[in-house]
């Protein structure tokens, strides 16, 4: 029995053991089974045009909402909430749909025209790392102190504001203006009619 197996197993017994819930006890609640089907019965239409939204088509829609909803299924005893059940089926429908856009990336994309081959030249990043220092090297200093603990050290924007004494909106917008003006840099934009 393999590591699959043996999780399907678990779920089904799983599965069994929520039908009989808590009549076992002998109480009258609903089982958590019945609750959780009151709930699909009741809030599936909102929940499926919330699944459609992320998905191709009504069938991958579809195949969302079942999917999210088995997560949920397995979590209805920590979700303590009733106010909070759609917000965990939503949370569980967009984390598996990131989840199957991922799996379905694709690393070649079609052209109409096949691309050059290059030859790698081995100076190319080099040049490239130079062109970038050189363009770094032209930002005002505020500016440029921003972008090379951003993206150079990989210090966090509150990181940065702390760093620097100044509120994150101010590394933020600090930031973004170094960014415009480096992607407006005329020896780092690429020339796409030649490329």
């Amino acid at each position: 029995m393999c590591v699959g197996d043996a999780r399907r197993a678990g779920r089904r017994g799983a599965l069994q053991r929520i039908r009989v819930g808590d009549r076992v006890t002998g109480t009258a609640r609903k089982t958590r089974y019945e609750e959780f089907s009151a709930y699909v019965s009741d809030r599936g239409p909102a929940l499926l045009r919330m699944a459609r939204s992320l998905a191709n088509n009504r069938s991958d829609a579809e195949d969302l909402l079942q999917a999210a909803l088995i997560k949920t299924f397995f979590a209805w005893d920590r979700i303590s909430s009733p106010n909070a059940r759609d917000g965990y089926v939503r949370r569980a429908m967009v984390n598996t749909q990131i989840s199957e856009w991922r799996r379905q990336r694709v690393a070649v994309y079609p052209t109409d025209e096949i691309p050059d081959q290059r030859v790698d030249d081995p100076t190319w990043k080099t040049d490239l790392a130079d062109t970038v220092h050189r363009a770094i090297g032209r930002l005002p200093d505020r500016q440029r102190t921003v972008v090379v603990l951003r993206y150079y050290e990989d210090m966090t924007e509150a990181q940065i504001a702390a760093r620097l004494g100044v509120t994150l909106g101010t590394v933020k917008s600090t930031l973004s203006r170094a960014v415009t003006k480096l992607r407006q840099d005329a020896d780092l934009t690429i020339d796409r009619a030649t490329s």
